[in-house]
């Protein structure tokens, strides 16, 4: 399944689905929507996205996912077995989230806060720090557990997988993906290193 970029370009602004797991234990939150990711309807689709072979390494799944040209039903039916769920601080897609505004950040770090508060997760698990930083005013906030909580979930930030962000290896992602999942209750699958 292939696109043009002029394809691609008649997907900017567009939305998906949250993946919202039935027993949803860790929510992952990336920035917002790549185009890509709206044509094809699966997050992160992108075939250079270290997402989902983070959580295959992080031993959060039993196989790469790979969404290239959609979510199969038996990998949507296995993270949500799993308890995970998927969403974006803002829901419209661009080609890159720079092109995010501060206020839209903002506008949609409000409305995800009320989205958590009705999923209840255990864990909530933001994938990048600056737009954090920006979409909920913290502009001290580092990588890793945040001291305050939403309700009953407790904050965290993670590396984001991108391709952009190489200074986090695909070992750096897998190892802070595995500790929320930890952190979330979700028993892990043994990684390569312990077997």
């Amino acid at each position: 399944m292939g696109f043009s970029q002029a394809d691609l370009q008649a997907y900017r602004g567009g939305t998906l689905p949250d993946l919202i797991s039935h027993h949803l234990r860790l929510l992952i939150v990336g920035i917002n929507p790549g185009l890509l990711t709206i044509a094809v309807q699966a997050h992160f689709a992108r075939r250079g996205n270290r997402f989902y072979p983070a959580l295959y390494g992080a031993g959060i799944t039993d196989h790469v996912i790979d969404a290239s040209a959609g979510l199969k039903p038996d990998d949507a039916r296995h993270l949500d077995e799993r308890g995970i769920g998927i969403t974006s601080i803002v829901p419209a897609a661009t080609a890159r989230a720079s092109e995010l505004t501060a206020a839209q950040l903002r506008d949609g770090g409000i409305a995800l806060r009320a989205r958590v508060a009705e999923l209840r997760p255990a864990v909530v698990a933001f994938l990048g720090i600056t737009a954090y930083r920006i979409a909920f005013d913290e502009p001290h906030a580092q990588v890793g557990r945040q001291e305050q909580r939403w309700g009953s979930s407790q904050l965290w930030v993670v590396p984001n997988p991108s391709g952009l962000n190489a200074h986090s290896s695909l070992s750096d992602l897998a190892s802070a993906y595995r500790a929320v999942a930890v952190a979330a209750g979700i028993e892990t699958y043994p990684t390569h290193d312990e077997a």
